[in-house]
């Protein structure tokens, strides 16, 4: 099997291949709206509302096991001590609240359980002065853990920002208009504070048009950033250097190549990137797909219908060479005015539910107009941190360009 190959009969000749049919689209609503741009912050609604009460509750929560002390000592006969409570107390403190904080929650513990003893006459006995000593013991060991997690949360707030630094450099956020076109991008990764990973796009103006590519490099850490920024370093010099979009997807060929023989490791055999080129020439309303395996773009009209520009030749990811040579070939569909092309990663399409569905962007989209790529993107994101009930277990970059 070659790649993007085709079957031939005995004669050797290939099979006609039948020309790429558009999945139905609804009949036009007249004057429909478009579809209500949501907060563009993921996780907003419930899961910020739910966000907040969990903020607050571990705010409260030192001085309620105070309060819920003295209540039980209140309550309970003198040989029963809620000296357990006043010393988790400061320990509740000491990863949420700052210093000053947490030595004020140690000092009420102290005071409640002295207060406590002393309406009960017991102060001097040795099982009272023993649970002060714990409360004490366990407010001083709280203050030192809040340093330390203070100085961690610093350490980590400097790693977000090289990280975010990293993401900017290596995926930098395409303008808002390029070519004529309106342009925008998102990306969503999976894992909490985490910026960066083996997602990639890029949006190009070009002598031969506007061209852009949409890919997921194989694995993650280091090796999958450092495989994005070669694709993306190749993709800028090719796009601008070469004729047509296959001669492009040679180029990124080679440049994963060089990159797998300069780690010579494991990725030299398995590492590969699903990616889906296009290219939008200049004065004309037609956009041209060359896929390498990666999943199809959408064409979203301005009436609601939606077109899955499925390739009818697939094609192996790049960085598969060694399994076959085979040329590759570019297909091309109507790109009129107002049209919107969506380019996404399997971090949008395999995002799944609580009872393990996928997310499906085409029975999402189909029916629905936005106006413009941007309040595209914000849906599309609210929309499966809904579906998934938080957001995606995979890194997620979406790509969006509309011809005005």
């Amino acid at each position: 099997m070659g790649h993007g190959g085709e079957p031939t009969d005995g004669a050797g000749s290939p099979d006609p291949v039948p020309e790429p049919v558009p999945e139905a689209a609804p009949d036009p609503v007249p004057d429909r709206a478009p579809d209500p741009v949501p907060d563009p912050v993921p996780g907003t609604g419930r899961h910020r509302r739910t966000a907040r009460r969990g903020r607050w509750f571990v705010r409260v929560l030192p001085v309620l096991l105070i309060v819920i002390g003295l209540f039980y000592d209140e309550l309970t006969p003198l040989h029963l001590t809620a000296s357990p409570l006043f010393a988790a107390a400061p320990l509740a403190a000491a990863p949420f609240y700052g210093r000053r904080g947490t030595v004020a929650v140690g000092l009420m513990a102290c005071a409640a359980s002295v207060g406590e003893r002393s309406a009960d006459g017991g102060l001097a006995r040795a099982d009272a002065i023993t649970d002060l000593a714990t409360i004490v013991t366990v407010s001083v060991l709280a203050v030192v853990i809040n340093g330390l997690a203070r100085r961690s949360n610093a350490r980590l707030a400097s790693a977000r920002e090289i990280a975010e630094a990293a993401q900017r450099a290596v995926l930098p956020e395409p303008a808002d208009r390029i070519g004529g076109l309106d342009v925008a991008a998102r990306y969503e990764a999976a894992q909490a504070d985490a910026s960066i990973g083996g997602d990639l796009y890029a949006v190009q103006d070009t002598p031969h048009g506007v061209r852009l590519v949409v890919g997921d490099v194989r694995g993650k850490g280091i090796t999958a950033v450092s495989a994005v920024a070669v694709l993306i370093g190749a993709f800028r010099e090719a796009a601008e250097q070469e004729a047509t979009l296959e001669a492009v997807a040679r180029r990124l060929e080679r440049a994963l190549a060089r990159e797998g023989t300069r780690r010579r490791g494991v990725d030299d055999f398995e590492g590969f990137t699903t990616a889906v080129l296009a290219e939008l020439p200049h004065g004309q309303d037609v956009v041209r797909v060359l896929n390498r395996g990666h999943p199809p773009p959408l064409l979203l009209a301005p009436d609601g219908s939606l077109t899955v520009l499925d390739p009818r030749r697939p094609a192996l990811p790049l960085g598969m060479a060694d399994l076959g040579v085979w040329p590759d070939r570019c297909e091309e569909a109507p790109f009129p005015s107002g049209t919107t092309l969506l380019g996404y990663t399997d971090g949008l399409s395999e995002a799944r539910d609580a009872h393990g569905e996928f997310y499906d962007p085409v029975a999402r989209l189909r029916g629905r107009t936005f106006p413009g790529p941007n309040a595209l993107l914000a849906v599309v994101i609210n929309d499966v941190v809904q579906h998934t009930g938080g957001g995606s277990e995979d890194d997620l970059a979406l790509l969006a360009v509309r011809r005005p």
